[in-house]
């Protein structure tokens, strides 16, 4: 099965450029220093599956040409990762079908509380809303052929949901990594672990802390990815390790 992931956002939550910022990576020259908000579209057969829905949402499908999306994955319902859901209205209409949105079951509650006007069984009738059905994720389950291992890590106090989706995992918004999780990652084609900067972070994982870790998981490539205006992407992916990378805003990788 040939699958095909593009990264829609690579950035941390407030995005690169920051606001007000005059920092050498915020006015890089440099397109690949340029980072909306961590988002992923999975695409195989004629299949195509969103990680994450950032508030520039809309922005990131038009630049990619995104046409088409049939389920949605929320890690946690921090403002970057699920605000950008409303823009989904239009492959609803497109596609005249409702989105199925899966969130880990802590997060359930508050995915519904912002969007429950878009749950289809109270958007009926209006064509201008999204339509959703919401499915808090406890276990694995099935999307599309591909199996789902829903993975519960911490980021700081909180938790997040990261998914392995058969050989793929996407693992961004990660403090760290617990030591009964490395299991379930093992076989990898491809990683996404967020990486916030070289400096130490209460709540993300540290460029150099997703090294060692990507180095133990040892998947065949793995593509970092949450990344704050401290990180120049040249000179930081000059320095990574063979099979380690920094992702960029409409980077696309088969496998």
């Amino acid at each position: 099965m040939a699958i095909e992931l593009t990264f829609l956002g690579t950035g941390t939550s407030q995005g690169v450029p920051m606001i007000g910022c005059d920092c050498g990576v915020c006015t890089s020259d440099d397109p690949r220093d340029r980072r909306g908000r961590t988002s992923c579209l999975m695409g195989w057969d004629r299949h195509r599956l969103l990680l994450d829905a950032t508030p520039e949402l809309r922005l990131q499908c038009l630049q990619n040409d995104v046409r088409r999306v049939d389920a949605v994955l929320i890690t946690h319902t921090h403002a970057d990762h699920f605000l950008g859901m409303d823009d989904l209205r239009r492959f609803c209409q497109m596609q005249r079908q409702v989105l199925p949105v899966f969130v880990g079951a802590s997060h359930y509650e508050s995915l519904v509380r912002v969007f429950g006007y878009a749950q289809d069984r109270d958007a009926r009738g209006n064509p201008d809303l999204p339509h959703f059905e919401f499915w808090p994720v406890a276990g694995p389950f099935c999307l599309f052929d591909i199996p789902v291992v829903p993975l519960l890590l911490p980021h700081g106090a909180g938790r997040v949901t990261a998914y392995r989706l058969g050989p793929l995992a996407y693992c961004t918004d990660v403090s760290e990594l617990p030591e009964e999780v490395y299991e379930d990652l093992e076989g990898l084609e491809v990683l996404v672990l967020g990486a916030l900067r070289p400096q130490a972070h209460p709540a993300h994982l540290s460029i150099s802390q997703a090294v060692q870790v990507a180095r133990r998981i040892a998947a065949r490539r793995t593509y970092l990815v949450h990344m704050g205006h401290q990180v120049h992407h040249r000179r930081v992916e000059a320095e990574l390790p063979e099979g380690i990378h920094l992702a960029h805003d409409g980077l696309t990788v088969r496998f």
